[in-house]
């Protein structure tokens, strides 16, 4: 049976609200299937805006892939921003897509992709909007299995509740085979409902669904144990790696935004996974191993995608891009191909020690020399050896020194505070060595025109990190140290001028710490939020540390716990954390003994370059890190 679009209900609405075109849909390459020839129907969310959800990755391959399959159909839908959230509630027009402006509760399947926690109340917003009962318990057969992933999808539990479903890594081949079993359940005639269908999936190994699991506590609030309640649920839920990305040339037909978004650019992941072993990074830990894209598929992919796009610059991107090994081919091949177009190249992520300046001049030949970024990190030699960022201060100032004498005038360093074992002098040092900075890039041009722009975040400490079971920074510590930072900064006559200062301060790191380790206890503190109006939590003008506080009390108030547990509390060795029986393929042990080697300011070499230092990753997995060189080239490409 049909489904009819909600447009000519939403279309009165939006000369009303700011931005009205970020809901019409219709963007260049946006597929609209018909709803009767598909037997399996997606809805994906982006949880956050327009403006940030489109340009993401992740959802725009997931779009396409199950696009392509012949039976079924994928649309897309973002938060809607508070003016027409109160006008649907208004006029009764429900959570809709873009694509063709169709009702989210009508989909077998509403998948969001959580890039991060602070997105939670936009997930609330969104399915009481659609319909769908906000617990996942009082959910019925006419409603959708809603199913989480992206990497804030390695520990759902502060969201079970609202969860059916999560999945864990890449979401290529699951998305496929999720679509299968939905397919097969619809076609015997959805015996015993989504309950049956919730074991079909769970049976696998590939998708957890909380409603399965109990979770046990100590008195003391601790988590006993995290167990099955019923037979054929496995005990450890495994995630998913695609390990040969040029199988999966995604995007093929990249979205063009109507509305302005935060990245207008067609974007090539170069490889995936990074084994720098950067102890704070979530994203390189739960992403081993590095999985290369070949010179050439990169090369197809770049020429393919700007046909099809539009799109006048290429990002090529990956969690340290510099490190593939064979970056140097790559800019120089498409440097050579798109020489003289209106075709401009960057590479988003670069790390100081894989820098140089040949590379550099390659991206910058057909744009002009704006800036560099870099991220050291730690503001001191001895905060880096703690986080495993083998960067030295040598290593930044040769790398800007060049930079700067070849003509470039900005360079733009980030830095993390509230650190493990993070003091006052080091947070200091992060002035000195942006002094150093911009001594050096004068000496280098013999001018004084040049800047450096230092940005700071707060430390938030992430599951299945070497520091999950770290003590968290209390923020009236962090902000005091960079009130500190600023002062030194700006009291500096001879180079404070030069210097920019960017900060957050450390309130909403508390609650993404709150959320990013929190357990199923967590969820009545979103709830609680998202009823007393919060929103668009990732926005400092609609985030509200107060409001937070005062839900946490109220909700916890029956609790042994409260924020401060969450967040500064360091952990014990064998303390139950609530994602144990989520499994990232990262050995246990061994992330308690770099734990321990941070400590003791002890380094890890990357093991790409090196041998295997027994993460547990490959064999767990069974996989292998994928590295060239191949020996190709990306010409002869036809030069335009």
């Amino acid at each position: 049976m049909s489904v009819e679009s909600l447009f000519p209900r939403l279309e009165p609405l939006l000369p009303k609200v700011q931005k009205p075109i970020q809901y019409v849909g219709g963007e260049l390459n946006s597929t609209v299937k018909d709803w009767d020839e598909a037997s399996v129907r997606w809805a994906l969310m982006y949880p956050d805006a327009y403006e940030i959800g489109l340009p993401n990755q992740g959802v725009q391959i997931l779009y396409e892939i199950l696009n392509e399959l012949p039976d079924t159909m994928a649309e897309r839908t973002y938060a809607v921003w508070p003016d027409l959230e109160a006008l649907m509630r208004s006029e009764g027009v429900p959570q809709f897509t873009v694509d063709a402006h169709r009702p989210v509760r009508a989909f077998d399947v509403f998948g969001v992709s959580f890039s991060t926690e602070l997105g939670y109340t936009n997930l609330l917003t969104a399915l009481d909007l659609a319909g769908i009962p906000l617990d996942a318990v009082d959910r019925t057969d006419e409603d959708p299995i809603v199913l989480a992933g992206g990497h804030a999808a390695f520990n759902p539990e502060p969201i079970a509740d609202f969860l059916d479903a999560a999945v864990l890594g890449d979401g290529e081949q699951i998305a496929i085979a999720i679509s299968e079993v939905v397919r097969e359940w619809k076609e015997e005639g959805s015996p015993g409902g989504r309950d049956e269908l919730l074991m079909r999936l769970a049976s696998t190994g590939g998708v957890y669904v909380p409603k399965f699991y109990d979770v046990e506590y100590h008195p003391d609030g601790r988590i006993m144990r995290v167990v099955p309640n019923r037979p054929g649920v496995p005990s450890r839920i495994f995630k998913h790696t695609v390990m040969d990305l040029d199988e999966w040339p995604y995007p093929k037909k990249p979205l063009v935004p109507l509305a302005e978004t935060v990245h207008e650019r067609f974007s090539v992941e170069i490889f995936r996974g990074c084994t720098r072993g950067c102890r704070f990074c979530q994203a390189g830990m739960i992403t081993r191993p590095v999985r290369e894209r070949s010179i050439t598929t990169i090369g197809d992919m770049v020429e393919n995608g700007i046909r099809e796009s539009g799109f006048n610059e290429v990002g090529l991107l990956s969690l340290s891009s510099a490190d593939h090994s064979e970056i140097g081919d790559v800019a120089k091949g498409l440097a050579d191909r798109y020489e003289g177009t209106n075709t401009s190249l960057s590479l988003p992520s670069t790390r100081v020690d894989a820098f140089n300046i040949d590379l550099a001049n390659e991206f910058s030949r057909n744009g002009r020399r704006s800036g560099l970024t870099f991220a050291p990190e730690g503001g001191s030699e001895r905060m880096r050896k703690v986080i495993n960022k083998m960067v030295t201060e040598e290593d930044l100032i040769r790398t800007v020194t060049t930079a700067y004498s070849q003509g470039w005038r900005q360079v733009k360093l980030y830095f993390m505070c509230g650190l493990p074992t993070e003091e006052d002098v080091d947070v200091l040092g992060i002035a000195d060595l942006a002094k150093k900075v911009i001594q050096a890039g004068r000496e280098a041009t013999g001018s004084k025109d040049v800047r450096c722009t230092v940005s700071i975040g707060g430390f938030v400490p992430k599951p299945h990190t070497p520091f999950q079971w770290a003590a968290q920074c209390d923020h009236e510590t962090v902000d005091r140290r960079l009130r500190e930072l600023r002062d030194s900064l700006r009291g500096d006559k001879e180079y404070g001028r030069a210097i920019g200062y960017r900060y957050h301060d450390g309130k909403p790191s508390i609650v993404e710490g709150l959320l990013s380790r929190g357990d199923r206890r967590v969820g009545r503190v979103i709830r609680a939020v998202w009823e007393d109006g919060g929103r668009f939590d990732g926005w400092t003008e609609h985030f509200s540390y107060e409001r937070w506080m005062r839900a946490a009390e109220k909700a916890l108030a029956d609790e042994t716990v409260d924020v401060d547990w969450y967040t500064i509390r360091e952990r014990e060795e064998h303390e139950v954390l609530p994602w144990d029986h989520l499994d990232a393929g990262l050995d246990r042990e061994w992330l308690w003994q770099d734990w321990q080697d941070a400590m003791s300011d002890v380094e890890v070499e990357d093991c790409r370059w090196t041998p295997c230092y027994d993460c547990g990753v490959c064999p767990t997995m069974g996989t292998e890190i994928q590295v060239g060189p191949t020996g190709k080239k990306l010409l002869p490409l036809t030069v335009i």
